[in-house]
């Protein structure tokens, strides 16, 4: 198949409707057909301001990103951007193009 990959850089502690943005991205996903997604935190980084994060002491809680990530065809990339638009979240992504598929596939995921 052919699609992309998608990256979602979110903090931490920002929330969507009393949550944390990550989960509920992730759920939203979820809930549209996405076949997958995953959410990782991160060590240490930057964004566009330069200020260096990294998580050493319980202080800094809530401040490192959240990698939440999709592998998708063009449509469910199209709708994921739609969403975060529609709820005026603020994220930076990244959108590569990707070729993915499944090797070995159970019969039921054939149909």
């Amino acid at each position: 198949m052919e699609g992309c990959f998608m990256r979602f850089y979110l903090q931490e502690n920002q929330r969507c409707h009393g949550r944390p943005a990550w989960e509920w991205l992730l759920e939203e996903a979820n809930r549209l057909g996405v076949r997958g997604g995953s959410a990782f935190r991160a060590m240490a980084g930057f964004g566009h301001r330069h200020h260096l994060t990294e998580e050493h002491f319980f202080e800094l809680a809530g401040q490192v990103a959240v990698e939440v990530e999709f592998v998708v065809t063009e449509a469910e990339s199209a709708m994921l951007i739609s969403l975060l638009q529609r709820e005026n979240l603020r994220v930076f992504y990244a959108r590569v193009p990707a070729t993915f598929g499944l090797i070995n596939p159970d019969a039921s995921e054939l149909a």
